[in-house]
């Protein structure tokens, strides 16, 4: 159980929560586990896949902060396609001029390589079988956050505050790997989306929204253990 039963709270990300939020992305990045081993670079990660909802969605961007600083984030927009147009222009494009392009032959990639090609050529996936789920969402803990029902309230509210705003449907991305992601994304209504169209290294779910009961706010999301 955490430590105060009243420490962990959910509240609205600020550019100022980066360097934490980067080290969650760090620290859950190898399919939940702590990836800090297998990059060079600990804040590309946080980079590619954080920094720009916060500073581009910041309606829908949320830290979940514990006794000593971030332990989690829940990220989101509502129109995937305007999205990733805006992250290729506003955050992409100005970040390449300080990340070198390692190229597209994998047998050359060490370490972060990887990252740094999905930041020269980003692997944006939106798909007509996709299009009933304009939404898409992220969300991260640390394992000192897991276990005690926060990321279930998390989504939950997320999904709530999406349905308050007009979405109609909610995808995400999970690593073929991560059964336990998969498991925890389908007791909370997702199913699992197939098409040839769709890369087979991620493993994408989504689910309508229409059910969902809007609610705008945050008040309450004091998150008890």
């Amino acid at each position: 159980m955490p430590s105060d039963r009243n420490a962990y709270r959910l509240r609205p990300a600020r550019r100022a929560d980066l360097p934490g939020l980067y080290a969650v992305c760090l620290k859950t990045g190898d399919s939940g586990k702590d990836g800090t081993k297998l990059h060079d670079d600990p804040s590309l990660l946080g980079k590619y896949y954080v920094g720009p909802y916060v500073v581009l969605e910041p309606d829908l961007a949320f830290t979940l902060e514990g006794p000593a600083g971030p332990v989690g984030y829940l990220l989101g927009t509502l129109d995937t396609p305007g999205f990733n147009r805006r992250c290729e222009d506003e955050w992409l494009k100005p970040l390449r001029s300080s990340v070198h392009n390692p190229g597209n032959d994998l047998t050359t990639w060490r370490d972060s390589d990887w990252v740094r090609r999905l930041i020269h050529v980003p692997d944006f996936v939106f798909p007509p079988v996709l299009q009933a789920f304009p939404a898409h969402a992220h969300i991260d803990l640390l394992p000192e956050a897991r276990g005690h029902g926060f990321g279930r309230r998390m989504m939950r509210f997320l999904m709530a505050r999406m349905a308050a705003r007009g979405a109609k449907g909610l995808h995400l991305s999970v690593a073929p790997s991560n059964a336990g992601g998969q498991a925890f994304y389908e007791k909370l209504g997702f199913h699992h989306v197939a098409a040839p169209e769709l890369p087979r290294h991620t493993y994408f779910m989504a689910r309508s929204l229409a059910d969902i009961e809007p609610n705008d706010s945050l008040a309450g999301m004091v998150l008890h253990g």
